[in-house]
């Protein structure tokens, strides 16, 4: 099969890319990233001279050059390329409702134009909102409470709109919060592993006992490519990884793991609109077949393994617009 990943130089379009290349040998993968700050070719450094493996620098909003891709053969596409960060959408929703919504637009009406079998939308489980107790089912009502949230849910809508419409083979997965090797240290994982190990604080909002599932970036690969053989058109599917853990625990376990003392926790005020808990009810992509393989806490110390030994993919990343960023965000930001 010949799939187009967009957002394929980011962490989880990186990671899929990895894992479908190892899994299906006769298939072809072209990777369409517009290389924003999170899309990093270095993520690719191990395929980039597999000859299944096309790179092409451009916008998913860029409706000529999706075209000039789609004709050229996509059977499938897989839709990965977001703005996905929660802080900074709360600054530049704009930039979000571009990428997130209007781009996935033209990658919808392309498809629908050259008749791909599979249609697969990368939503999370952030559009569902916080819940106090229990966990959401796909059913559930979309309740985005951050503008990255709400993009997300548009464009999770606006595709399941074109299989209502057109039939367009379309597929929805909301996956929970992932973590794994090549994730942009502005993410809460690498953040805190790589301030940690240069004796950096690690800010921590509010009073830390946000909930987040935890999905391991492989298992979540594993979902997709599963999805695209096996989901059904015009259907959601939650992607959890069954790991609840509040966000105080989460920075101990890195810390401790370490040997870096708990007193590099700073507590800062905490996010605007800042969801509580998410928490995914997956028991409909279970009776289908699929489940996590992934232990939590062997994930966990086989990604802060990783970031320990390559300090050269992120140290380079953390400079320029970076600390800018950061220094808005943490530093200057008001102490709890």
């Amino acid at each position: 099969m010949k799939v187009l990943v967009t957002g394929g130089a980011g962490f989880i379009g990186s990671n899929f890319i990895r894992y479908y290349l190892g899994r299906h040998r006769d298939c072809a993968v072209v990777n369409l990233d517009k290389l924003t700050y999170a899309g990093n070719l270095d993520n690719l450094k191990d395929v980039e001279s597999d000859a299944r493996h096309l790179f092409i620098k451009g916008d998913i909003a860029d409706a000529p050059l999706v075209e000039r891709i789609v004709k050229d053969g996509i059977e499938a596409i897989v839709n990965f390329a977001a703005e996905t960060h929660v802080d900074r959408a709360i600054g530049h929703a704009g930039d979000f409702i571009r990428t997130d919504v209007y781009g996935a637009f033209v990658l919808l009406e392309s498809a629908r134009a050259h008749g791909i079998k599979k249609f697969i939308q990368i939503s999370t489980d952030e559009v569902y909102g916080s819940i106090e107790k229990g966990s959401f089912s796909e059913t559930d009502p979309l309740m985005p409470r951050n503008p990255y949230a709400a993009s997300k849910a548009g464009a999770d809508r606006l595709a399941y709109s074109y299989w209502a419409t057109y039939r367009l083979p379309v597929v929805i997965s909301r996956a929970s919060n992932n973590f794994g090797p090549y994730q942009y240290p502005e993410k809460v994982i690498p953040l805190f592993v790589t301030n940690a190990l240069r004796g950096i604080p690690l800010p921590l909002y509010g009073d830390g006992m946000n909930v987040r599932d935890w999905l391991f970036v492989d298992d979540h690969c594993r979902a997709v490519d599963f999805l695209i053989e096996h989901g059904a058109d015009g259907e959601v599917y939650n992607v959890g990884g069954g790991n609840e853990v509040p966000n105080i625990e989460l920075t101990h376990f890195i810390l401790d793991y370490l040997k870096k003392p708990r007193t590099l926790i700073t507590r800062v005020k905490d996010r605007q609109g800042h969801d509580r808990r998410y928490s995914l009810n997956c028991d409909k992509l279970k009776r289908l077949g699929w489940r996590p393989r992934e232990d939590f806490h062997a994930a966990m110390r086989e990604t802060i393994d990783w970031y320990v030994r390559n300090e050269w993919w992120w140290e380079k990343l953390k400079s320029g617009e970076y600390w800018e960023y950061y220094r808005k965000q943490y530093v200057e930001r008001e102490r709890a």
